[in-house]
């Protein structure tokens, strides 16, 4: 369906978009996705060998990448980081925030420190990255995007993971939040739920033939997802199609949560 001037409303070509996380997994296929719709791709990743591989990938594609390696665990450099990418092209108009890592054992074992590690990368990292590039959207009047990744986890109570479910809970309070904060400002913040896919995240799960049994057996579509499908929703998110969608979380699961 095309908007004014015969433009798809769902077209993104040219717009400048930050994926983190995009050496692998998700944020990776997100990556590969966004450059494929024409954008203008900045990919964050603490290891550039990752780095690099997306770009192969981009440059298959669609534009160039542009990498950058951090540590998103600085939570005192994000304000930074958020300035350095945002001057790669004078501006950021979609943010997608899908660093992650997954820590599964049993509640009574979890130490402080890895409690304190999860909480920096996968609830704390994101919202102050995308607090200061939503800080710089307001002040240069860009109508910006901010997709979140969140998980099954957001929603569900899950055994053995509860420091991940806690800061996936906590991402979806980001986003009620933020989504509150900017719409007067035209900025549409969202997160995306995925289901059961075959990552690094969850690679030592399906692995374990009863574990992998089970995961199968929820889900109604009788599949794992593809990184592709994560993509596809962010990509609606990002575009005109969504500019009235905001504090929305949309489950991409095979139909897990509805079953």
């Amino acid at each position: 369906m095309n908007g004014a001037g015969g433009v798809s409303r769902f077209d993104i070509a040219g717009k400048v978009v930050l994926v983190t996380g995009a050496g692998r997994g998700l944020g990776q296929g997100i990556a590969v996705a966004f450059a494929a719709a024409g954008a203008h791709v900045l990919t964050v990743s603490r290891t550039a060998s990752e780095l690099e591989q997306t770009s192969s990938l981009i440059a298959e594609v669609g534009p160039p990448a542009t990498e950058i390696v951090a540590d998103l665990t600085d939570l005192d450099g994000l304000k930074d980081l958020a300035a350095r990418l945002w001057e790669v092209h004078g501006r950021i108009d979609v943010a997608v925030q899908s660093a992650g890592r997954q820590l599964r054992k049993a509640s009574a074992d979890v130490t402080p420190d890895e409690l304190r590690a999860m909480l920096d990368l996968n609830l704390a990292a994101p919202f102050l990255l995308s607090a200061a590039i939503g800080g710089r959207m307001i002040e240069e009047s860009v109508p910006g995007r901010h997709i979140f990744i969140g998980s099954l986890a957001s929603r569900i109570g899950l055994p053995n993971v509860v420091p991940y479910a806690a800061t996936k809970s906590g991402i979806v309070g980001v986003v009620h939040g933020l989504s509150r904060e900017w719409a007067p400002h035209q900025i549409t913040v969202n997160a995306v739920l995925p289901g059961y896919f075959d990552t690094a995240l969850t690679r030592d799960l399906l692995a374990d033939p009863v574990r992998s049994n089970w995961v199968m057996s929820r889900i109604p579509m009788a599949r794992l997802g593809d990184p592709d499908d994560v993509a596809s929703a962010c990509l609606f998110f990002a575009s005109d199609a969504a500019k009235y969608v905001t504090g929305e979380t949309l489950a991409v699961d095979g139909g897990w949560l509805a079953s």
